[in-house]
């Protein structure tokens, strides 16, 4: 790589992308990597500031931007991710379906710990699109050099890929609603067609809907006859504070389900239970789920239809972001609620 001035440049070749800039209007290429500079293409890049360009010289020990960024790109990509063709000198990841992004943030950390290394993306644990950018990366000079390169590639792929995206599975779902007053009739549902809209986008087939009172013995029963009709998950609605006659937390542990967490550090969405009836999620919803657009049930429902099992470490870990700000407007995903 050789700097030359532009004045001189006339017949030699770009190894750079120049970006031209025109604020508040337009930031896109002006010059691409590879092109031969004209005659009069001189006024144009004194124009966009240029009185210096590098043309490319081969050196083994160097790797040029453009293939550094489509080499990291292509080892931190795994399953479900694509990439684009380097332009100006950054590489973007995109979702090849829809589904639930997962990032190693220690590998990603590591990776942007090493000098001239620059690799960015969405959060972990998001729900992303086809076709989106989900990460970019790019190298910060023209040109690195090898043995930088080759540590941050082995950095993304050594513990598995760096990046991916699970597809959801469409999961056979039981809701059981408890509460004496709506199974008496005094009052009608809420809940079910509020579970229908968030978990329509994800696949579910919804087996039924049964009403309960406040009977923890006829809570449990009705989570086994779903399980043993074949659902891959039970929502149970209703029942969950502290009152005396709200029993469904009593009701999923006479299952003898595994019960990971009762309450949570999200906010709106404390009250919300998570256990296990073997390999069948079980949910006891809180009353905030019906009310409010965004709550912990958002942070926790793309993870069960990705097929993840999820720990109370996790549970856990959500307090560092989970306060909802309840915006006028909602912006959910694009905020920082449930993101750590």
């Amino acid at each position: 790589m050789r700097k030359v001035p532009v004045t001189e440049a006339a017949g030699m070749v770009l190894c750079h992308d120049i970006t031209r800039i025109i604020p508040g209007r337009e930031k896109g290429r002006a010059f691409r990597r590879g092109q031969v500079i004209t005659p009069g293409d001189i006024p144009t890049l004194l124009d966009l500031g240029k009185e210096h360009i590098y043309v490319w010289e081969s050196e083994d020990s160097l790797i040029h931007e453009d293939e550094a960024a489509l080499s990291l790109a292509r080892h931190a990509a795994g399953p479900g991710l694509k990439w684009d063709q380097p332009n100006q000198g950054r590489v973007n990841l995109r979702p090849v379906h829809d589904g639930l992004l997962k990032v190693d943030v220690d590998q990603l950390n590591r990776v942007n710990s090493l000098v001239d290394i620059a690799m960015a993306t969405a959060h972990n644990n998001r729900v992303v699109k086809k076709g989106q950018i989900v990460a970019g990366t790019r190298v910060i000079p023209l040109a690195i050099r090898r043995e930088i390169l080759e540590e941050a590639e082995e950095i993304c792929s050594q513990a598995g890929p760096m990046i991916t995206v699970k597809p959801f599975q469409p999961l056979w779902l039981g809701v059981v609603t408890t509460g004496s007053e709506v199974y008496s009739g005094r009052i009608q549902d809420g809940f079910c067609s509020v579970i229908k809209q968030k978990t329509a986008p994800f696949g579910a087939k919804v087996m039924g809907q049964v009403i309960v009172p406040d009977d923890p013995f006829l809570i449990s029963k009705e989570i086994h006859q779903f399980v043993a009709g074949g659902a891959e998950l039970v929502l149970v609605t209703g029942g969950m504070s502290v009152d005396p006659d709200d029993v469904t937390p009593v009701g999923i542990r006479a299952t003898g389900a595994e019960v990971i967490s009762y309450g949570a550090p999200v906010l709106p969405g404390s009250m919300f239970m998570l256990a296990y009836l073997g390999h069948v999620p079980v949910c006891g919803l809180p009353g905030c789920v019906m009310f409010n657009s965004v709550t912990i049930f958002d942070l926790i429902l793309p993870r069960i239809f990705a097929g993840e099992r999820i720990s109370r470490s996790e549970i856990v870990s959500l307090g560092h972001g989970g306060l909802c700000d309840e915006c006028g407007e909602c912006r959910f995903p694009a905020c920082s609620f449930g993101k750590s």
